[in-house]
Parts: C-alpha cells; structure tokens; sequence
C-alpha cells in the first residue's frame, strides 16, 4: 500500500502540472488505490473503479463516480453492479452541494445492500467530498469532524476551496438542501453566472434561479411588494430580495448573511433583486436594461458578468437591480391580479 500511495503522489503532482483543460488520461491516475472508510464503504481512484479483480475481491456491486468522464462501457454493463454517474471537473466553482441529497440516498442503499465504492479521478477532491457530506447528513456532525474522520482513514482527501465552502453551507443548512435558504439562493446564482459566462446564455439545467412572476402568485404572496411607479405593476416580492450591507459584498460563502449585527443596517440605495420571469432579456443576455412588462418603462438594469456597484459601495454580483426611483412597495396585496 505504501507503494501506491508514493505513486499516488507522483500522480498528484503531475495533475497540478498539467493545463485544466487537458482531457484526463486512465494511464494517468495511476495505479489502483481506494480505502476503507467505514463498513461497506470504500474511497478511492479511477484505476479502482476499473479493476475487475479488485472489485470482485472486495465484493463492491455499487460505485459511484463523480468525475468529468463515465466509467468505460464494460464496467457500466456488469449486471451485478449499480451505478450512479455525477458529471463535474475538479474546480471549485463546480457544484456539488446540489448532488448531496441523492448520492447520499445512492451511499446508503448501497451500505444497506453491499458495498460501495466512491471515486473521482484521484480519490482526493471530488469523491473525498460526497463522502464527506454522506458522513455529515449520516452522523449528524459539522463539516470538521467529517472531514477529519474521512482523512484518518485516507489521508490524501482534500476538497477543493469550492468544495469545502460547499460543505460548510450544508452544514449551515443543517445537512439538508433547503431551496428557501437565503444563501443556497445566492449560491445557485453564482454557479448560474459562471456557467452563463462560459455559454452566454442561462442553460437549462440553471433555471431554477429564475423565480416565478410575482404579480401572478396568487398563494400566500408577501405581504410586502414592489411596483412599477408608473403602471402599479408588481414586480417583485420581497422574498425576491437580495439584501447587502453598506460597503460589503454579498457572498453566500459567509457564515450568517446577511450579518445579525446591531451595528449594521441593511442598505436600499439599490433594491437587488433575484431574475424573475418577466425579465425575459436576463434569460438570453450576459447583461442589459429590466423594462416593466406592462408599460414597458425602464426599472433597472441586470449583468450576470459583471455586477453592479451600489452606492453605498457594495459590490453585487451577478446583479440585477430595481432602481427605488422606478419602483415602489406597498404592503398591500391583491388575491387576483389581471397583467399584460
């Protein structure tokens, strides 16, 4: 074993060396490394998840991959083997958090049935960090004691930053996905805007940042709502605020936002607000003018690139904004309201 694991570090050494965009070659990861993190749980490399021999020896018939690449054709058609694939490269703006709930389901079927096998490409980033989350959700325990109890089991597990942040917001959302969660909603948009930097466009698999129209929720709407000055048009909730502090960019990385601080107020030089449906230009453009649905005024401005500024100095980004001199609240809601 202590052979592998010398190679193992030869083999993370020359990953770091090599362009990020450089396909990953099998004849790369090395020789078959994996470990045992608990009763019918293993953690390991590529080269373990293709090692028929081995596979059969530990009796592992569930694997999981969380890697750029499936797993080649004759190890996906073995009958007595169920897997799971997860598509992600190893960078820290990847999103992960969004899998946890069914990896964990797919780890602890496996436990319950056989023996699983974990892997990425080393065994050391992307693996290390769903198996991290199963023991967090599983033991109930913070991010630390997880991390600290996979490492002692094999030591070269390290997340990437990405990754941990990911894993201490699970812990903040009390190892569950919690969509309402102020910060998983900034979250998502963040990974949204990295992915609409790359393709110019909102892809599909990102639309849930986009919430409904406000002026058609009919449900138990906010009782506090924002309209077009001109038109009365609502226009958001203020459950579709993002809130920021004077001078202070928001970041869904922080431990509590936004910050319980009596010192602090939050800012409403600019109102910063979620991309809703009826901003249909946000949809299809890295950045441009918010106009009202209805009168087809401008109300404010929205970059998935670059932000915006606030006044009061804060950084937002992605941004999109209502200008409070364009809009207006109000905490009366109608039950039905009739839009064009």
């Amino acid at each position: 074993m202590e052979v592998k694991r010398c190679s193992l570090r030869k083999s993370l050494s020359s990953r770091h060396s090599r362009s990020t965009n450089e396909l990953e070659s099998d004849d790369d990861a090395g020789p078959t490394n994996l470990d045992s993190i608990e009763p019918g749980l293993w953690l390991g490399n590529l080269t373990a998840a293709m090692d028929l021999d081995m596979l059969e020896d530990r009796k592992i018939n569930y694997i999981l991959t969380v890697d750029s690449c499936p797993l080649p054709r004759n190890i996906l058609s073995i009958p007595s083997i169920k897997t799971m694939y997860v598509q992600v490269t190893d960078i820290p703006c990847e999103d992960l958090l969004s899998h946890f709930e069914d990896t964990y389901k797919f780890i602890s079927e496996g436990q319950t049935n056989g023996v699983v096998l974990v892997h990425c490409y080393f065994g050391v980033s992307r693996s290390a960090t769903i198996v991290i989350a199963y023991f967090m959700k599983k033991y109930q325990m913070p991010f630390n004691e997880a991390f600290e109890m996979v490492k002692k089991q094999r030591r070269f597990v390290g997340p990437n930053k990405g990754f941990e942040a990911q894993l201490k917001l699970y812990e903040r959302m009390s190892y569950q996905i919690d969509r309402s969660n102020a910060q998983f909603r900034m979250y998502r948009l963040a990974i949204a805007a990295d992915k609409v930097r790359k393709v110019k466009i909102l892809p599909q698999d990102c639309l849930d940042v986009v919430k409904p129209d406000p002026a058609l929720i009919t449900v138990k709407p906010d009782p506090l709502v924002y309209r077009c000055r001109k038109c009365r048009r609502i226009v958001a909730l203020a459950s579709n605020i993002v809130p920021h502090v004077a001078r202070e960019k928001p970041s869904w990385k922080t431990e509590n936002w936004p910050p319980i601080d009596p010192g602090k107020s939050l800012c409403n030089l600019t109102y910063f607000v979620e991309p809703m449906t009826w901003m249909k230009p946000a949809l299809h453009s890295e950045q441009g003018k918010i106009y009202c649905p209805k009168c087809d005024s401008k109300i404010g401005s929205f970059s998935w690139i670059m932000g915006c500024q606030c006044p009061c100095g804060a950084k937002v980004s992605p941004a999109f904004y209502l200008a409070p001199s364009k809009v207006e609240w109000s905490n009366f809601v109608q039950n039905v309201q009739v839009t064009v």
